[in-house]
């Protein structure tokens, strides 16, 4: 699983949404891919083992002054191009085509027609239905061969001649396009030539021989939330060097119904060494007065550090620090540090300044790897199912899923109704078929009617989404039996409620946790 040279498809990022996915398709088809910045010098991609070339889809116009660009120097490295979305229209625009605004914009579902049989199209029916998601159109690009259209873009696909150089207008690495992975692989395949080269079934063993052969007999520290990742990191580490690891739990207080004293004993069956830190009144007298979501998340992150630092010279002399990044995180924190190419969402909660500071080198066994792979490994190291299972929750805690200041009232009311939500879920089946779900409050107030008499009350928002990846989320479809429990049971058990709502709203516009 080392990197370097391994032979590889690399996925030049334009600020597309999806940029994730076009990796994420890759690796299912079993080639390694990485997502890279879209001006990365040729010269670079030549040096990381590039064997194909994708440019991601993004939010700009290829003829306004700022769009990003590539390096020229790419088309002539004799590696296979395809441009998707906004990397169709930057490869027609630099091979002298000419772009437009379109007068008929192309959002969604659209069909889309074959014109001419190619190897990207190969086994491919003459008519799908693909993922359209684009303002502008080609209009013109000479020396290439159309491929296929669409009722409002007449070139929705094409090749230069000559070259291996290939576009398509619309999204093939989102689930709503037809045969969408089929026309990925033919690329990958039939027009690259590329051989299988990614597969998860010996990762453990090579994770652990790299981790002791870089420790050796020297001491690790990991921070451990709990969740899927450190927890998988935690074990890889503790295979790898047994008791020369230990493991600090900082409990902020902003943690699920009764999720630490779950976890503390799922790390004790682990046979992990685990020092518990019960740190949860300096960190609500840090958050006391603090409104803004990222000053929310800034002031959580400060203190966690310096919660984890105090403990962790208590250990005495410490060479490594393990840490569960995985590869979104190492590619969202790469765009937020330069600047460019996407704006930041959110900040990540981590201990990224730790290393520095304590003069600690950093261990990261699952830096390559996305969420689902992540879970397939902890399967493999045998983690408990309840930690597998478990909904993704944010490092700042149940602080995402309150908006405004964080009181102990708003606390209380947001950890008893998510208990309800993902209660309910669970009898009803549908906990498992969905990605997260959780209530969410704020400082709204609500009249209600509780013993006859009216009374101002909190308003919960209930947030319930389905995912694959969750960089696009919708809200999950759920009975109105399964609702109207979850509202009864909030308006009754929680005191303080007196209005129930659930939340409509898809990623984007707008994102999965609120805060």
């Amino acid at each position: 699983m080392e990197r370097g040279m391994r032979q590889k498809v690399a996925v030049l990022d334009f600020g597309g949404q999806y940029a994730h996915l076009i990796v994420r398709r890759c690796r299912e088809l079993g080639v390694y891919s990485e997502l890279f910045p879209h001006d990365i010098p040729a010269k670079e991609l030549v040096k990381e083992g590039t064997r194909a070339i994708i440019f991601s889809g993004g939010p700009k116009s290829v003829y306004e002054s700022d769009a990003p660009t590539c390096d020229p120097v790419v088309f002539e490295l004799g590696v296979p191009i395809l441009g998707i979305c906004y990397g169709a229209q930057l490869i027609a625009h630099l091979k002298g085509g000419v772009v437009r605004r379109a007068e008929q914009r192309e959002f969604g579902k659209t069909d889309f027609f074959i014109d001419k049989e190619d190897e990207l199209f190969h086994g491919i029916r003459r008519r799908i239905t693909v993922w359209m998601s684009h303002s502008d159109r080609i209009e013109e690009l000479p020396n290439a061969e159309i491929l296929g259209h669409t009722e409002h873009s007449p070139l929705a696909a094409f090749r230069i001649r000559g070259e291996n150089v290939y576009g398509v207008q619309f999204h093939p690495e989102v689930h709503h396009t037809e045969s969408g992975k089929e026309i990925i692989g033919n690329f990958l395949f039939r027009i690259c030539g590329l051989e299988r080269n990614w597969e998860l079934k010996d990762f453990v063993r090579r994770a652990i021989e790299e981790i002791r052969r870089e420790v050796g007999d020297k001491k690790v520290i990991c921070a451990l939330s709990g969740g899927i990742d450190s927890t998988t990191t935690a074990l890889l580490v503790h295979k790898a060097v047994g008791d020369n690891l230990t493991c600090i739990y900082v409990d902020h207080g902003l943690m699920r119904k009764n999720e630490t004293e779950e976890l503390l004993e799922t790390f004790k069956r682990l046979k992990l060494r685990v020092v518990h830190v019960d740190a949860k009144e300096r960190f609500m007298r840090r958050l006391k007065g603090v409104s803004d979501p990222e000053e929310k998340r800034r002031v959580i992150g400060e203190e966690f550090i310096r919660v984890f630092e105090e403990e962790a010279r208590k250990l005495g002399r410490v060479d490594f620090l393990a840490q569960g990044t995985i590869y979104p995180d190492r590619i969202e924190s790469a765009r937020a540090q330069s600047g460019a190419r996407a704006s930041r969402i959110k900040s990540h909660h981590n201990v990224g300044a730790l290393p520095e500071r304590m003069n600690l080198r950093l261990i990261e066994p699952i830096k390559d790897l996305y969420k689902d792979e992540v879970r397939e490994i902890a399967r493999e190291l045998g983690l408990p199912e309840e930690i597998i299972r478990r909904h993704p929750f944010p490092g700042p805690g149940l602080a995402a899923r309150i908006i405004g200041e964080v009181t102990e009232e708003k606390l209380r009311i947001c950890r008893e109704a998510s208990f309800i939500v993902e209660e309910e879920l669970k009898k009803s089946g549908w906990y498992d078929r969905v990605w997260q779900a959780f209530a969410v409050v704020g400082d709204d107030l609500a009249t209600g009617v509780l013993g006859d008499e009216r009374r101002l009350g909190h308003i919960v928002i209930v947030r319930v989404v389905e995912s694959v990846e969750a960089m696009t989320a919708d809200f999950a479809r759920l009975p109105y039996d399964v609702l109207e429990n979850i509202s009864r049971r909030i308006t009754n058990e929680v005191e303080g409620v007196t209005w129930v709502a659930y939340a409509i709203s898809s990623k984007p516009p707008s994102t999965i946790e609120p805060c």
